[in-house]
């Protein structure tokens, strides 16, 4: 049985992303609240499914797991790997696990459906996982075990752009 176990992210990046007919003054009025709350504002300048950060981190995430069905390597060399060469809390797997695969398959089916060219054999090594019941930390069991207790989980070190409070309820 898996202790309660909470896990709040902040991150300070915020992306604003208006439409064709949005007045720049509201972006900038937005942009400089952000800033005064202690933000970092970001304006998407044009529509982008995904924003900025999330249609970056979508490809990174696509491309680990490309990796992964070719038997590139495995889950515990990519997450080491972005560790050290980005210097980043967690790796792209632990995340994944974290936010759950059947999460990342439903957002991943939505940017395969709205753009051309996008793979599917990431989507299929994840619907691979989901079906022997490799949901990530809420199952226990992703791209690695998670043990009964919290302690087992994945930490977040602490970051200047990443604010976290972990507890165990």
């Amino acid at each position: 049985m898996c202790e309660p176990y909470l896990l709040i992210l902040v991150f300070l990046a915020i992306e604003i992303m208006g439409h064709e007919e949005t007045d720049l003054s509201l972006i900038t009025l937005l942009s400089d609240r952000c800033t005064e709350l202690g933000f970092s504002p970001f304006h998407v300048q044009k529509r982008s499914i995904g924003y900025i950060y999330n249609r970056i981190w979508a490809a990174i995430k696509r491309e680990t797991l490309q990796v992964l069905s070719e038997g590139v390597c495995g889950p515990q060399d990519i997450d080491a790997i972005f560790k050290d060469v980005l210097r980043t809390p967690m790796g792209p797997c632990e995340q994944m696990d974290v936010v759950g695969l059947d999460v990342v398959l439903d957002i991943e089916k939505h940017y395969a459906e709205s753009r051309t060219g996008i793979p599917s054999e990431p989507r299929e090594y994840l619907m691979k996982m989901i079906r022997n019941g490799h949901l990530g930390v809420k199952s226990h069991r992703g791209f690695y075990d998670y043990k009964a207790t919290s302690e087992q989980l994945p930490r977040i070190r602490q970051s200047p752009s990443l604010k976290t409070v972990s507890r165990a309820s």
